[in-house]
């Protein structure tokens, strides 16, 4: 499968890190660790940025993160300008910081910073695959 399944609007479709996407069609989040230095990416890399390695592995996100930062998006860009209102949101997985939605199901009221959150593959409409945050 490749990256052209990722998302509402999908703006490339080979990359390196395709892979992510066969993870999410199996319910599963994940990004990339340097086998040099350790750090873990999400969004996945192929190379390390900071040792510059290309010897990565994939890693789960899995368990709960902690609700860093999140903003409620009124006019979407292009392709998007449909669905909203919408929650972008920083999630904090052990050190590793996840960027994504709120599930729409998670008022603005009941958002709250710091707050226990999951991230879940998600497929919609026509077939794409995407995550959002979820309580947890």
């Amino acid at each position: 499968m490749g990256f052209e399944n990722f998302g509402q609007i999908s703006f490339a479709a080979q990359t390196k890190v395709s892979d992510f996407v066969d993870f999410l069609k199996n319910g599963e989040l994940r990004g990339t660790k340097c086998q040099e230095c350790g750090r873990i990416f999400f969004p996945p890399r192929a190379d390390c940025s900071w040792c510059p390695e290309s010897s990565m592995e994939w890693v789960k996100i899995e368990g709960a993160g902690n609700l860093v930062s999140f903003t409620r998006v009124h006019y979407g860009p292009t392709g998007f300008e449909n669905d909203t209102p919408y929650t972008l949101a920083l999630a904090d997985f052990n050190g590793v910081k996840v960027f994504g939605r709120i599930t729409k199901e998670l008022s603005e009221e009941q958002t709250k910073i710091g707050m226990a959150l999951k991230a879940a593959a998600v497929t919609l409409p026509g077939g794409q695959l995407t995550y959002e945050l979820i309580p947890a």
